[in-house]
């Protein structure tokens, strides 16, 4: 390395979260002049993590780590060593020698969504606010056919959010459609919607829902040039170049066009508004039966909302699927030819982790 004694034999590796603020000439050539991006890994790589930490601890023959490796996109290799400590921990707690699949499911949703907070004192009211809440989530969820598809829903207060709909994509995902975007939306707009449907009311609870679908609608039209005002990225994003600060945006555009974008951000938003309202104001006797299993589960299973669907519409519950029309803005409900792939063990999916809640 330049600037230092010559030893022979010695290769000096350093790592960082932050390259960005790194002074320039330590990067010089002839210092640390070669980089290596070191992302979360892959399915295969998650499987093959999660047999090395599995490999210490005594592991019921019947347990999938394949399942398990497809189930948590996102996951990094600490997380992994992480889920198989609480698994064998939970089997430990409950006197058993064997770490079990539900062990495994049990300290998977743990990493994912925190704690369950079974002590936490919540009202009648509010339990039911946030039954109707996460089943407008889950019901969108179930109909958007460019949805991901859902893993659980529950109840059970989780970290500071009262109730959680958890879906997993299929596959590792690296690039997003404007259809799956939409679907998206739409999910995030599920809670508030049904607050309004059901229960005449509106709760602070959709607050992060309304947050996080605003950000993703301005990403579309200012990042990925998803809206009438063109392929064009508005927003250029600049690394502040001391330590601690976060990313600045710098605007470069004018007041008028500023109105535009809001303009834009305001009618995707009122789209998946409308999409989602249509889906749960067409289906209120899944909304309330999925609301009502809830209140006497506390959580639900992908499999067990796919058969209350079919309890109230039939066989071709899944034969009916909405999608947002850009067209003069109209949203129409269409006929697709074959039911979408949800059945029930094919739905236990992942790629990020995402996590809708109210």
């Amino acid at each position: 390395m330049d600037g230092f004694d010559a030893n022979e034999g010695i290769i000096v590796i350093a790592a960082t979260n932050r390259p960005d603020i790194l002074d320039p000439a330590l990067l010089r050539p002839g210092r640390f002049d070669r980089r290596i991006t070191v992302t979360t890994p892959d399915v295969k790589g998650r499987e093959a993590i999660l047999k090395i930490h599995a490999a210490k601890v005594p592991l019921k023959k019947d347990v999938e780590l394949a399942l398990t490796a497809r189930s948590t996109p996102g996951f990094s290799g600490a997380d992994l060593a992480n889920l198989i400590n609480e698994a064998a921990l939970k089997a430990a707690k409950e006197g058993r020698e064997e770490v079990l699949q539900e062990d495994v499911e049990y300290a998977k949703d743990k990493v994912m969504m925190g704690s369950e907070r079974r002590s936490m004192i919540i009202s009648n009211e509010e339990k039911n606010i946030t039954a109707y809440h996460e089943a407008g989530h889950a019901l969108v969820a179930l109909l958007m056919p460019d949805s991901d598809p859902i893993h659980k829903v529950t109840i059970i207060p989780r970290g500071i959010a009262l109730g959680l709909t958890q879906q997993l994509p299929t596959d590792d995902r690296y690039t997003l459609s404007r259809r799956y975007l939409d679907a998206q939306l739409a999910v995030l707009m599920g809670g508030r919607i049904a607050e309004e449907v059901f229960l005449g009311t509106m709760t602070t609870g959709a607050g992060n829902d309304l947050k996080r679908a605003s950000s993703l609608a301005r990403k579309m039209v200012c990042e990925w040039g998803m809206s009438p005002l063109g392929p064009i990225a508005f927003e250029q994003k600049e690394e502040m170049v001391f330590l601690g600060k976060e990313i600045s945006s710098k605007r470069e555009y004018s007041e008028a066009t500023a109105v535009q974008i809001d303009q834009e951000v305001k009618e995707i938003l009122l789209s998946a508004y409308q999409v989602a309202k249509k889906i749960l104001s067409e289906n209120r006797d899944v909304v309330e039966g999925i609301a009502k299993a809830l209140l006497e589960r506390e959580s639900l299973g992908s499999d067990e909302i796919a058969a209350i669907l079919r309890q109230e519409k039939g066989d071709d519950a899944f034969a009916n699927v909405y999608k947002v029309l850009r067209s003069e803005g109209d949203i129409e409900q269409v006929q697709e030819e074959e039911a979408p792939p949800v059945t029930e063990a094919e739905e236990e999916p992942k790629d990020e982790a995402e996590e809708v809640h109210g």
